[in-house]
């Protein structure tokens, strides 16, 4: 399939008065057109970070953004908004993101109006074809967010992202906020416009039964770094690292008769503020030896597709 999106050696620092944050620390992928890649991991281990810089809404640190076959890491800001038509965002708030000023037809017409399409009729038009496309009723058409449930204010998100027919999406956490019945409303409506206008996804998430049912591939972050990625089916199939072992470990089971042991991850995060040369994972790793206090391990490809960043990844999984 055609490469839409490659990242490579991505990089974002931010300062602070204790040094340097390495949200973002050389972190590499591709997405092919109509696919999606799930971000998973721990609060703060730079999921929606990556996002943002992907989408030149926050300045990398280093690296290199491809999107398709344009060199997009240094263009200017004012390339950069014409590139905000091919790639659009869903925040994870679904009421902190909408101007709880403009009713419902205006916080989905006004991309429209920054990019100058249509008239005021054409305008009016598309948005009720929007909502209608989003499972949105018409007669929302003049209410405002506070009088909206969660739902309902995520599908204006929605429906706000698609507004210019962009080919690529970045989904912050558009679930996280929502009831269990609601978040499933969307996760569904998400994949339907995604094989209706083979749209391709980053969707960030901190919960992997969401993700899994979602994406095509998953990369799994943790402070800043990436700890593995592979097709869906095959991590949770066949997990490599710790990390990710303790995650999907975690997942709860609804059988009564399951017995789960869950794997003990050691400690708590350390800090991302100018980290020491070795293992992010270190402190909380049952498995670490010597050899992951000596430098950080490397991106390695352990079977065809499946990444994991770990010294003995092949010790402890009897490569």
């Amino acid at each position: 399939m055609a490469e839409l999106l490659k990242v490579e050696h991505l990089k974002k620092y931010f300062a602070t008065p204790a040094g340097q944050l390495h949200a973002v620390d050389d972190v590499s992928f591709v997405i092919n057109k109509g696919e999606t890649l799930g971000v998973v991991g721990e609060s703060g281990c730079g999921k929606s970070t990556l996002g943002r810089v992907v989408l030149k809404l926050l300045d990398l640190t280093d690296g290199r953004i491809v999107f398709e076959d344009r060199d997009i890491t240094s263009i200017s800001e004012k390339d950069s908004i014409a590139l905000r038509k091919e790639m659009q965002i869903i925040f994870q708030d679904p009421y902190s993101s909408l101007n709880p000023r403009l009713c419902v037809s205006e916080l989905i017409g006004d991309p429209l109006i920054v990019y100058k399409m249509y008239n005021k009729d054409g305008r009016q038009k598309r948005v009720y074809e929007l909502m209608d496309l989003v499972g949105l009723a018409r007669r929302f058409a003049f209410s405002y967010p506070h009088e909206l449930d969660g739902g309902r204010r995520q599908r204006i998100g929605v429906a706000r992202a698609l507004a210019l027919s962009p080919k690529f999406i970045v989904c912050d956490e558009p679930v996280s906020a929502l009831d269990v019945s609601i978040q499933a409303q969307i996760l569904n409506l998400l994949q339907d416009l995604q094989a209706q206008q083979n749209l391709t996804y980053i969707f960030v998430t901190h919960d992997l039964s969401v993700v899994k049912h979602i994406s095509t591939d998953i990369l799994v972050m943790y402070l800043g770094v990436m700890a593995e990625k592979c097709e869906s089916k095959e991590l949770f199939r066949k997990p490599y690292h710790p990390y990710t072992k303790g995650l999907l470990s975690a997942i709860p089971v609804p059988n009564i008769d399951h017995v789960k042991r869950p794997v003990e991850l050691l400690g708590e995060l350390t800090s991302p503020i100018e980290p020491k040369d070795e293992c992010r994972f270190l402190a909380r790793c049952k498995y670490a030896t010597d050899v992951c206090r000596q430098g950080a391990p490397t991106y390695q490809e352990v079977e065809p597709n499946h990444f994991v960043t770990c010294h003995n990844v092949r010790e402890i999984n009897n490569l």
